[in-house]
Formats: structure tokens, sequence, C-alpha cells
């Protein structure tokens, strides 16, 4: 039996990848990303990656229909259980994706953070080039040499746009744009909602136990 469609709801670096990837290895969800299906679509040269790549080369957005058909032609939710992870991204998206869903159970998890808290940690995040890891200064400190706990590698990358001046923009446009879709999904009965500066295990056994 399929386990609960989740949609992850949380302001960049409040810890929504980090419980996707877990879910994905440990749990057997699939993780949706927007931004990996349109390049999947255009280097396939599909149809509508032909669609898609025609858009985007006039520098226009890839409008909500499209976004639909791509969700569409990418997803099996009689047979695989799937995270979406940073969309919907407004109330048009979030009712295209109730209709995808319709049938199917759904669980809407946000990822609730103190913008205090969040600018701590990613001025503080240090991503491995290597292997992916993402390590925090204070939290998940490096390796004694300086180098990635998990791999050695010494090739980290600090973010340009972590800093506070972008985080704090960020957040006012997360805010503007989520609250909406929140009610929304408060108002089905279809929302839980997770402090995202609790540990990260605390976390994933919360989710776990929603789903």
């Amino acid at each position: 039996m399929n386990k609960k469609h989740l949609i992850f709801i949380g302001a960049p670096g409040s810890g929504k990848g980090t419980q996707a990837r877990k879910l994905v290895e440990e749990a057997g969800y699939k993780h949706i990303s927007t931004g990996d299906i349109l390049r999947k679509e255009i280097s396939e040269g599909s149809d509508l990656g032909k669609e898609v790549k025609s858009v985007i080369d006039a520098g226009k957005l890839v409008n909500d229909e499209l976004m639909a058909k791509l969700l569409k032609a990418n997803i099996d939710l009689d047979n695989e259980s799937y995270i979406f992870d940073g969309y919907p991204r407004n109330t048009a998206q979030a009712g295209i994706l109730n209709k995808l869903l319709g049938g199917h159970e759904t669980l809407g998890i946000y990822f609730k953070v103190d913008i205090e808290d969040l600018i701590v940690r990613i001025t503080n995040r240090r991503i491995c080039q290597n292997c992916g890891t993402i390590h925090n200064l204070i939290t998940k400190p490096l390796a004694e040499d300086g180098s990635c706990v998990n791999c050695q590698s010494f090739d980290l990358l600090h973010r340009k746009d972590d800093t506070e001046e972008v985080l704090r923009d960020r957040m006012r446009i997360f805010d503007t744009e989520t609250s909406p879709i929140l009610k929304l999904y408060e108002a089905d009965g279809d929302l839980v909602e997770v402090d995202a500066s609790s540990e990260m295990n605390d976390i994933y056994k919360k989710i776990r136990s929603l789903i």
C-alpha cells in the first residue's frame, strides 16, 4: 500500500531537502523537483521538453498549465509515493496539484522556522562539492583539518547568496507567497507543522509517524 503523498512547504534552508533525502533513501519515496523535471524533459527532447525549451528560449516563465502537464507526465500516483518540494508556490498551483492528487491520500508539512535561527543556520552553511554533504560551522562542523566529515574533500562551497540581506529578502517573498497556501491546506485539514529548528532525527521521526 502506498504511503501518503507529501507536500513540503518551507523557506529556503528550513531543512526540507535533508528530510526529503532521508525519506527517499529509507522510506522509498520519490522526490519531485520541478527544476529537475524541466531539465529532464528538455534533455530527452520530448514534445513537452521542446515546448518548455521554446518558452525558456523566449525569456518567459513556464506557466502553471504547462507545469501541470509536466507533472502529470512524470508521476505515477497509483504505484509510487511522492514528495513535492517547492511546489506549489501559489494558490493557483495548489489547485492544480490538488486536482492531480484527487483521490489519493496527501499531507502538507510546513517546516516552520524562526528567521533569526535561519540566518545563523544558512550563513554558517558549507556544502561539499564532492559528495553533497551539508555542514554547519556551529551545529555540524567540518573535520578538524577543515575537510568534509563524509568524504574528506576540501572542496567546500559557501554560496554567495547565503547572506543575511539576501535571506531576509527571500523570507519576505516566501511569507507573501506561502501564507495563502498554508491557509488553503489548513482549511482542508491536510496540514501539519514541524519545528524546523528541532534536531534533524526528531523531525524525521515525526514525519515517519505521520505517514
